[in-house]
């Protein structure tokens, strides 16, 4: 099975149109005049998908992904080992080991090119869901942690595609928060101050646990859903501390 076909067989549809679609054309021709093979090549910037242009499929988030996730190494100006791990691991769990060593490669050519972010989270924006642009800005955290630590420079870059992504500003600080460690963190990540009322905790914690339920990502496979309850979890843990910590029920 040749590499576009893999890449279609992941479940992709309205990535392959757009920016994105040239984005992962222009690898594939790429990748096909290196080696001398045939037929990657025919994905480029002009392929229109038949599948709903509003349905996420899970090929569209882990494509999406890949041309965030360049951004984002690319910050600190810096590829490290421990981040393209990170990739990896990620298209393992999407794709399967032999399809991610593919991937990888197609990646790689990915990073070296430039390209509008701007224009490619606008795509995004238009046709994922809000759910999933929550789990694309917690995956990128995720990136951005796996070398130990989160630059400033990262930080910056992840926050500009959230708000590419019409991402509230509370929404970013709440993600930011499973990830950076602060004395008022479980609150942030209620998305309240530290001063709140305790029925308002209460109203926060329903109103979060609610819009980061993993059943909220499904469509786009078990693998991802896996990953959401990571958010999931945080918000739970954040809610009992702060019961701790005031001493309500």
């Amino acid at each position: 099975m040749g590499l576009g076909k893999r890449v279609m067989w992941g479940g992709i549809g309205w990535a392959l149109g757009g920016p994105i679609g040239g984005i992962i054309g222009y690898a594939l021709a790429t990748m096909s005049e290196s080696s001398g093979a045939d037929g990657s090549s025919n994905f480029g910037g002009g392929f229109r998908s038949t599948r709903s242009p509003n349905r996420t499929q899970p090929g569209d988030f882990a494509v999406s992904l890949l041309v965030l996730f360049a951004v984002v190494m690319r910050a600190d100006r810096k590829m490290l080992k421990s981040e393209l791990e990170y990739v990896k691991q990620f298209l393992v769990r999407q794709f399967g080991s032999q399809n991610a060593h593919d991937l990888m490669l197609l990646f790689r050519d990915i990073v070296e090119q430039d390209y509008p972010l701007r224009d490619v989270c606008r795509q995004i924006q238009q046709s994922m869901d809000h759910p999933s642009r929550l789990e694309l800005i917690h995956v990128l955290f995720g990136l951005s942690q796996s070398d130990g630590q989160i630059h400033n420079d990262e930080i910056a870059v992840i926050q500009r595609i959230a708000s590419y992504l019409n991402v509230n500003s509370n929404d970013f600080d709440s993600i930011r928060a499973m990830f950076i460690k602060e004395t008022d963190g479980a609150y942030k990540i209620l998305g309240i101050d530290v001063d709140t009322a305790v029925p308002e905790i209460k109203k926060a914690y329903r109103k979060m646990a609610n819009k980061y339920h993993p059943d909220k990502v499904a469509h786009l496979g078990q693998d991802l859903q896996n990953l959401a309850e990571e958010k999931f979890k945080a918000v739970n843990a954040a809610y009992q501390n702060i019961k701790q910590e005031r001493q309500f029920s």
